[in-house]
């Protein structure tokens, strides 16, 4: 921990040492990489499979934002973070998205400035939520004040190493593709996404292609939209009743089953877990016209790879770490969804109990608050670290320590694959 807080420090400092930029520099507009920079790198953390990089919007203090190739438009998730900002507002905009919630209202201000690293956005539009709707800091276990993606992308070729968690930016006219970066495919940049036809879907001998979004913004490893497709996907014999993230709009509902196995170009990966919303949550985020899309590949596939986006030539570049492809697909074993509450978001609540679920027989319900887990006091985990204990040992006992209405007492979770 000490070693992350230096380098978000001094990352800091080297920010601040460009408050004496020549005027030239700081005329210019759109993204950019500062004193004519060919190559910069940015340290990330990794939580929920999430990529939180450190953000400065104007004179802020640092921020954490949420990386996503699905979004449009940088994003203050949370407004407090920008309240004490003298920010230029010119209107009143409504969102949409995935989830099963109605718009959220937001403002949008003009002329900002965007660093992350050596990377400058200049003079650029931002949009403001009224409220914090979304509470991402409960679900991921770390503040995060915002999310932004496809400007990066669109004006960088990006790296995401997530074994060192780096990015890396590049000039494109600077980038050279090698055969040592890995295999090269074909994406499409379409409404500011990149999506691919390299994967499919593996069945009873059957390969099915299917078109999905490159989705940095999903911790889950692989997303199916089954509108409009009829019978040709069905949903797995074994599925569970799940909330499987939240969009824009809200919570999304849907069922968590397994994929026999998939191939995702050159590589395939059996019993893959996957997700398969309720039309009513995902269908606000298929674009009219767009029916040919099929879902989208998350981080949880992602992370396996050393992963380059090359929007202006229109290529993914794939390495493998082989290791991390041998690792098995796992979600979590215990049946309860938690929140990360407090001041330093260490306080857990059960928010939901799946019925008949080792959570459940274990006698949790909505609301308990966790003390301990495994003798060990929960503030000092993450919800990450939390989430990965109930992930890991089929029949393995779990002892936890919990709070109802004043009130302590242990219980103990056996933890079993459910799907």
């Amino acid at each position: 921990m000490k070693r992350l807080l230096l380098v978000l420090v001094w990352i800091t400092g080297w920010l601040t040492g460009y408050a004496g930029d020549d005027k030239k520099e700081q005329d210019r507009y759109g993204f950019y990489l500062t004193q004519n920079r060919k190559i910069t790198r940015i340290p990330f953390q990794l939580h929920s499979n999430l990529i939180i990089v450190p953000v400065f919007i104007n004179n802020s203090d640092t921020l954490h934002f949420i990386l996503d190739t699905g979004v449009s438009s940088t994003i203050i998730t949370d407004p407090e973070a920008v309240r004490k900002m003298s920010l230029k507002y010119t209107r009143k905009v409504k969102l949409s998205g995935a989830g099963e919630g109605g718009q959220l209202q937001a403002s949008v201000a003009i002329d900002n400035v965007i660093n992350m690293g050596a990377m400058r956005g200049a003079h650029q539009n931002i949009v403001v939520l009224d409220q914090d709707i979304l509470k991402l800091s409960e679900y991921v276990g770390i503040p995060v004040h915002g999310i932004f993606g496809f400007e990066v992308f669109n004006n960088f070729v990006v790296t995401i190493d997530f074994m060192r968690k780096e990015l890396i930016l590049k000039q494109p006219t600077t980038y050279r593709y090698r055969r040592s970066h890995g295999i090269r495919y074909p994406i499409m940049i379409q409404d500011t996404k990149p999506y691919t036809d390299v994967l499919a879907l593996v069945d009873n001998g059957k390969t099915m292609p299917i078109r999905v979004v490159i989705d940095t913004g999903a911790g889950h490893a692989l997303l199916i939209n089954r509108r409009g497709t009829g019978d040709d996907i069905r949903l797995p014999d074994k599925v569970i009743r799940a909330q499987l993230g939240r969009g824009l709009s809200g919570v999304i509902n849907g069922n968590l089953g397994r994929i026999q196995k998939i191939k995702f170009g050159n590589y395939e990966m059996e019993n893959v877990v996957a997700s398969f919303p309720d039309s009513v949550a995902f269908g606000m985020k298929i674009q009219a016209g767009n029916t040919e899309r099929n879902g989208n590949i998350g981080c949880e596939i992602l992370r396996r790879f050393r992963v380059t986006l090359n929007y202006a030539d229109k290529y993914l570049v794939l390495k493998p770490v082989k290791r991390m492809l041998k690792e098995s697909f796992e979600h979590d074993m215990s049946g309860m969804e938690l929140k990360a509450r407090g001041t330093d978001l260490r306080n857990y609540v059960v928010e939901r109990i799946i019925d008949d679920s080792p959570a459940a027989q274990a006698g949790l319900e909505e609301g308990d608050e966790l003390l301990f887990i495994n003798n060990a006091p929960a503030g000092q985990l993450n919800i990450s670290e939390i989430y990965k204990i109930m992930q890991k040992g089929e029949g393995k006992a779990v002892g936890l320590i919990v709070r109802r209405s004043g009130r302590v007492f242990f219980t103990e979770i056996v933890l079993k694959r459910m799907i």
